[in-house]
């Protein structure tokens, strides 16, 4: 683990963005996006995806944390290994830690959230509906008797639109993907299929780290040659929630929120300041910085069993001088 003082000394350098002459760009909440033309270099056409140290949530960016993006890219590179024998990824190469080259491809029109535990205070989440009455949720059927951040029975899907620049994803029941024509009945089957067992993998493998995988979100497309594949990332403190284990069920008996190792803690220290996303936020402050670099560290090793060993800033001229070399 890097020590608090060597993060200190970089949050200053945090990756922002970066303009490479590779393409047409195009800026995510946390990616600098570039497409790259297949007749430039022969083959399939390429997406380049620069992963910043930019740090989203209430829908916009709030700050940065230094080495964010180098251990979003680096997690789910090590997912995609793991999960080879279930479906094929996107990836062609990454010649800098911040970044992943692709194929293109075209993106399904869903999200697919996988649910371990009953949890979520909006209104869309699982808890808050439960505890309104409601027993069919997203197309499930749900026991009586469950209690707040309570595992489910078996873990659920609950999908999502892609939300587009100017709206919210649209949440659906389970079967709505197929009957309004978003996936026909095979592909939704075997998306299904593939996202449980990596869900159940993912909780497996955090589970032996001392973490408790929460819920997840997957995106999946179609390459070149017809073939699903698995895209954007998978098991990130961004994408997915974490519990820490040891402390889950005292905080649980105590009427405490489990302890948080993913992107909601900074929600949640957002919150306890009275802003939940409107009017001007706080201050993304440079503690706040070095406490999420070193939470976000911290799941890295724990799930990969390395020590987290960064790539020293500025990283931008190396990124652009790797990504033209590749």
């Amino acid at each position: 683990m890097l020590s608090k003082e060597a993060i200190e000394s970089v949050t200053s350098n945090a990756l922002k963005s970066v303009d490479l002459d590779v393409g047409e760009k195009s800026q995510g909440k946390v990616r600098d996006i570039y497409e790259r033309s297949a007749e430039h270099y022969g083959g399939n056409d390429e997406m380049i995806l620069v992963t910043t140290d930019r740090l989203s949530a209430f829908d916009r960016v709030l700050g940065t944390v230094p080495y964010k993006g180098q251990i979003l890219n680096q997690i789910s590179l090590f997912w995609f290994e793991q999960i080879k024998d279930l479906v094929s990824d996107y990836v062609r190469t990454s010649p800098h830690p911040n970044v992943i080259i692709g194929e293109k491809c075209d993106a399904l029109p869903i999200e697919v959230i996988v649910r371990g535990y009953i949890s979520g205070v909006t209104k869309t989440a699982l808890w808050y509906r439960y505890s309104l009455g409601e027993r069919t949720i997203y197309g499930h059927d749900f026991p009586e008797g469950l209690t707040k951040n309570m595992a489910l029975p078996t873990p659920i899907i609950t999908p999502t639109t892609k939300g587009g620049p100017t709206g919210h994803d649209e949440r659906l029941d389970v079967d709505e993907v197929v009957s309004k024509g978003y996936l026909d009945a095979e592909l939704w089957d075997k998306v299904q299929k593939i996202a449980l067992e990596i869900f159940r993998r993912g909780q497996e493998v955090a589970k032996e780290a001392g973490l408790i995988l929460v819920d997840t979100k997957y995106e999946f497309g179609i390459n070149h040659n017809g073939e699903l594949v698995i895209i954007d990332e998978v098991h990130t403190p961004d994408s997915s929630r974490y519990w820490r284990a040891d402390t889950y069920e005292a905080r649980i008996a105590a009427g405490e929120e489990p302890e948080n190792y993913d992107k909601e803690f900074i929600r949640l220290w957002y919150a306890e300041r009275g802003y939940r996303g409107d009017g001007e936020p706080p201050a993304f402050s440079d503690e706040l910085a070095v406490f999420a670099s070193q939470r976000y560290i911290d799941v890295y090793e724990k799930l990969t069993s390395k020590t987290f060993e960064p790539v020293s800033y500025p990283a931008e001229n190396d990124i652009a001088v790797a990504v033209k070399n590749s």
